[in-house]
């Protein structure tokens, strides 16, 4: 039940990370290496306004979130207004975001551990019954995730989501309609980020600690989530794309943890996430051509 249990709070909590690279990667085409600075970045400032400042945990939230869509705002300047390429524009994000993160966290590693968080304070712990207390993380990240998508759902079906989509179809039909595009671009990745950092605020309060390296490889962890679920699911009508996402990052977090179950080194994980990663890439690249045939 455990391993059941921390592989649901993960993979949702990776589900929000996904949503963010989902819009980057599937509908701006865009390839955001800034996801693994937003998200520690996300769980620095969590850290910071916990430990240095008092700030209630909850409202560590939506701060993270705003965060984070200022990292995707200066990463979009740099694409848009820089005419910088878009991948050296994250590679350039992410790695100032390194020592940005040192700087707000004020360390490489701080542990919140005697700090209430969103899943441990006087009012959750109130309010939960007796038999839901080890369910008690599963249903507030639940209940965050679906907030988090719901929210996204309804940003994708306004104007400004219609035109989203546009500029990663056709940027010339954005431009027609005197929109410009990359306004439009740094919209999308400002919310993409935001949600990577707020993916990373919940991160850092379900570990009670922030450490430096959590970054490392949340991109692929991002994209395999997004190219899972959008393969497992494409056929599945009832089933929104960014439902997906976040069931797609659950499964992806269930291979990793069946992969530990069956005895391989912790310290393999990063190398069985990179296999696993190919072998989905493979996966859908053979899918596509035998369409496409």
């Amino acid at each position: 039940m455990a391993l059941l249990l921390s592989v649901l709070e993960q993979g949702m909590i990776y589900g929000i990370l996904a949503l963010g690279v989902y819009i980057t990667y599937k509908i701006l085409d865009f390839p955001d290496l800034t996801v693994d600075g937003s998200f520690p970045f996300g769980a620095a400032i969590t850290v910071r306004l916990i430990n240095g400042f008092g700030v209630p945990a909850i409202l560590t939230l939506p701060i993270a979130f705003l965060g984070g869509a200022l990292v995707g705002i200066c990463t979009g300047l740099i694409h848009v207004k820089l005419k910088v390429r878009d991948l050296l524009s994250g590679i350039i994000m992410m790695t100032g975001l390194y020592t940005i993160n040192l700087w707000v966290a004020d360390s490489g590693y701080v542990a919140i551990f005697d700090k209430e968080n969103i899943f441990n304070n006087s009012l959750v712990n109130s309010i939960t019954p007796g038999f839901l207390v080890n369910f008690k993380n599963v249903i507030i990240i639940f209940l965050i995730t679906m907030v988090a998508k719901y929210l996204l759902d309804w940003y994708m079906s306004t104007k400004s989501g219609f035109l989203l989509r546009a500029v990663g179809d056709n940027d010339t039909i954005v431009t027609s309609l005197g929109v410009d595009k990359g306004l439009v671009k740094i919209v999308g990745l400002s919310i993409a980020n935001g949600l990577v950092s707020l993916s990373g605020c919940i991160y850092a309060q379900q570990q009670r600690s922030f450490e430096i390296s959590i970054g490392t490889g949340a991109v692929v962890i991002g994209l395999a989530s997004v190219i899972i679920g959008t393969s497992l699911f494409k056929k599945v009508t009832f089933f929104r794309v960014t439902s997906s996402v976040v069931v797609g990052s659950i499964l992806y977090k269930a291979c990793v943890a069946v992969a530990m179950f069956a005895g391989i080194s912790p310290n393999a994980i990063k190398l069985i996430t990179a296999v696993l990663f190919l072998i989905i890439l493979v996966i859908s690249m053979d899918r596509k051509k035998v369409k496409a045939c």
